[in-house]
């Protein structure tokens, strides 16, 4: 992680977009909307998804770095995936020159800050800015993070709300890096989405040619732009609309087919006479 000192215009931080396991059957989303709310009542809100799969960190870092790229400057992001609510993991909020990240320190922001210049980090410590003086100890969403999203969202500076922290010191989630073979890449299975496609860690850039094939334990898959260039239950792989090589089923489901799951290895293997670029 770097620190950068490239500065974001106050007038950017309206929207606050957010990330949790809770689903949506429970008052837990609305709750800390209604606090947000109150805080700020102009500022907007976006549900990138409720219904991660409970306490997946993975998950919550997959879902921030896909969405990451797609939403405006100055964006609040509100990511609670907390399986360590109440314990000694640090809250945190930290700074970059597209927004701002609000969470855990459990390495759910990981993904995004891997790549991402940090302008600022602070641990959510100042109890001013809390809603209460006490928070809950199981439902810091509503009284740690969403006061610190809304806050920031109506232009209070990042360091009021708790001391600086070294970025270095950050948590990241460890996920196998990329690569480089003789004969192309490995990589794992870093993201299972609802249908069953498998997100892997290899990116668009590792495969900008027409000859590769995937390989996942003793099975080959063929490469392909669109799920339809195989029949409907065949295999394939394809660079998904997150920019990541993807693992797929045509009309059916990759994970329950192949037995798939975060962190298995795959590789890629492409024609020896193209040069292999840089997944990262």
């Amino acid at each position: 992680m770097k620190i950068a000192d490239c500065p974001i215009d106050d007038c950017d931080r309206m929207l606050i977009a957010l990330i949790t396991d809770f689903g949506t059957q429970d008052s837990y989303v609305g709750v800390m909307k209604g606090v947000m709310a109150g805080i700020c009542p102009t500022a907007q809100t976006i549900d990138i998804t409720h219904h991660l799969p409970p306490q997946d960190l993975y998950a919550a870092r997959f879902t921030l770095l896909s969405a990451y790229p797609y939403l405006p400057s100055g964006t609040v992001y509100l990511v609670v995936v907390d399986p360590g609510v109440g314990t000694t993991r640090r809250a945190i909020a930290v700074q970059t020159r597209q927004g701002f990240l609000v969470g855990p320190d459990n390495g759910v922001l990981s993904g995004v800050l891997e790549s991402e210049p940090i302008l600022n980090a602070v641990e959510l410590a100042n109890a001013e800015y809390w809603r209460v003086p006490q928070p809950s100890t199981t439902f810091h969403g509503r009284d740690i993070f969403a006061p610190a999203a809304a806050h920031l969202s109506n232009g209070v500076p990042i360091d009021r709300l708790g001391p600086a922290i070294d970025p270095q010191s950050l948590k990241t989630l460890l996920l196998t890096a990329p690569t480089v073979t003789e004969t192309g890449w490995q990589g794992v299975v870093q993201y299972i989405d609802r249908f069953g496609n498998a997100a892997t860690t290899i990116s668009a850039s590792a495969v900008e040619f027409d000859n590769w094939t995937l390989t996942l334990g003793e099975t080959i898959l063929p490469s392909g732009k669109t799920y339809g260039e195989v029949s409907p239950g065949e295999g394939l792989a394809l660079v998904g609309s997150h920019g990541f090589v993807e693992i797929a089923v045509n009309q059916g489901n990759a994970q329950e087919r192949f037995g798939l799951a975060v962190g298995d290895r795959i590789s890629i293997t492409h024609s020896p006479t193209r040069d292999k670029d840089n997944p990262h």
